[in-house]
């Protein structure tokens, strides 16, 4: 089958979350396993852009409103991610450094999915499955079924995967006129809640709609920023498949990127190499268990209570855990916890801000990941951290309630807890010094974790009967 994967973010060219490296490891699996898979994004002005080499292999023209814009669509000349990788270029709005975070991001993405499916209109054949992803894109099946233009495709089967229903690409129905001219008996079809709302226009007109875990589409129902009645009400062609992780890109055995690699056999000396390291590298203690927290630093990943969180558990724990955190985010916890820095010399570090290398090796060289989300569709950073044989200590919630399995039960080799709390947090680090005080315990944790199945096989499976549904 010939699948379009439709994004406004795809690892390593672009990314800012879980997005990208859905999209930059889904095409190659499927490829690999004997489809022929597409990415389209946009061409933000990215180092990968600069890197590598590409040729044109369209230019059109079109219009958003009464805004008439050219745009060009280039390829990545090596196939050198394991898919086709296409960027659309539109003078003006494409062109910048950062994926999100305009004034104008509603015309960027719609802008891009007008160029898309315009493009579309242009090929000799029609693609099998056209796979939009998240809010950005999620406009596409409605054009291809009910703007005059192009609904002489809408024979092709679309599916919208939805990595973070919390963002819906809300826009005012003064902007209707940028969409092209449909028919306006339709027009509920882009509405919810007196607005137009492009993921819940995905979710009524997608043929299949989809979410990164079982979990997640389950809390959908009755969290979903507004949006619960309208997944009740499509239930019936919403599914949950579960993301996998790269093991081409997150071996501990393989991975350029640490300080020592490991396997299975060697984790408890590989983990204590890396950890000397980065404890060395940031004044830690390498003789105390090491917890990070990876991510950004936003409120559905609770990390406004993360500095009040590391100091009782430090102080709960008399001094007998290390915290690091990776990320950047909201501009006051970032300067809350630089603060902390001045007060738990040796037990406390952070690094504001994002680097891929380090969070490979705080990875390896933690013993405890922390993720107290308060919404987390999938979750990924478990899954690298379980790769690593690093334990994650999660909040039940999504996709870590389908990925760990707390130590108090049968077989488990993580820490789960209920709330997005301090009270919480506390206690389960104080969980986690008894366990890692318990080294043959912990071992078997470690490497139990590191057994476990979470590449992308299963789920590309998954994905093909879907998509075979679909004919």
């Amino acid at each position: 089958m010939e699948v379009i994967h439709i994004s406004a973010e795809c690892y390593p060219v672009a990314k800012a979350g879980g997005l990208g490296d859905v999209v930059g490891a889904l095409p190659k699996y499927q490829s690999q396993a004997g489809d022929y898979a597409k990415v389209v994004m946009p061409m933000y002005r990215t180092k990968f852009l600069y890197e590598n080499d590409w040729i044109t292999d369209f230019k059109g023209q079109t219009n958003m409103g009464n805004w008439f814009f050219e745009y060009t669509v280039i390829k990545e000349k090596t196939n050198k991610l394991g898919f086709d990788l296409y960027l659309i270029d539109i003078h003006g709005l494409t062109d910048r450094e950062k994926i999100y975070g305009y004034d104008d991001d509603v015309e960027r993405f719609t802008a891009f999915q007008i160029a898309f499916v315009n493009w579309l209109s242009t090929w000799e054949h029609k693609p099998d499955v056209i796979h939009c992803h998240d809010h950005h894109t999620a406009l596409i099946p409605f054009m291809l079924q009910h703007c005059y233009q192009y609904r002489w495709m809408n024979d092709i089967p679309t599916v919208v995967t939805i990595h973070n229903a919390q963002y819906q690409g809300w826009m005012g129905w003064d902007k209707n006129y940028y969409i092209p001219a449909y028919d306006t008996w339709k027009s509920g079809l882009l509405e919810w809640a007196g607005t137009i709302n492009p993921l819940a226009s995905g979710i009524k007109c997608a043929w299949k709609v989809t979410t990164v875990s079982w979990s997640y589409l389950e809390e959908l129902r009755s969290a979903a920023n507004g949006l619960e009645a309208l997944f009740e009400y499509e239930k019936g062609k919403c599914t949950g498949i579960l993301n996998g992780i790269d093991y081409d890109v997150w071996n501990p055995q393989t991975d350029a990127m640490l300080n020592g690699k490991y396997t299975i056999k060697s984790v408890a000396a590989g983990k204590k190499k890396n950890k000397q390291a980065i404890c060395k590298q940031f004044g830690l203690d390498a003789n105390k268990p090491l917890t990070v927290f990876i991510g950004r630093l936003v409120g559905e990943k609770a990390a406004d209570i993360l500095p009040d969180a590391i100091a009782a558990s430090i102080y709960g724990t008399d001094g007998a855990m290390n915290f690091f955190v990776l990320g950047s985010g909201d501009p006051a916890v970032e300067d809350r916890l630089r603060d902390l820095n001045n007060h738990f010399p040796h037990l406390y570090n952070s690094f504001i801000g994002y680097d891929e290398v380090l969070s490979h090796k705080l990875y390896a060289a933690a013993d405890f990941l922390l993720m107290p989300s308060r919404v987390e569709p999938c979750g990924l950073n478990q899954m690298y951290a379980m790769r690593y044989g690093t334990v994650p200590m999660v909040r039940s919630t999504g996709g870590l309630i389908d990925t760990v399995v707390d130590m108090g039960d049968p077989d488990g080799f993580g820490i789960r807890f209920n709330h997005a709390s301090v009270g919480d947090i506390v206690y389960s680090v104080q969980r986690a010094v008894s366990v890692y005080n318990d080294k043959k315990h912990m071992l078997w944790m470690r490497q139990h974790m590191m057994k476990l199945d979470h590449s992308w096989e299963g789920a590309v499976q998954q994905y093909r009967f879907m998509y075979q549904s679909l004919k």
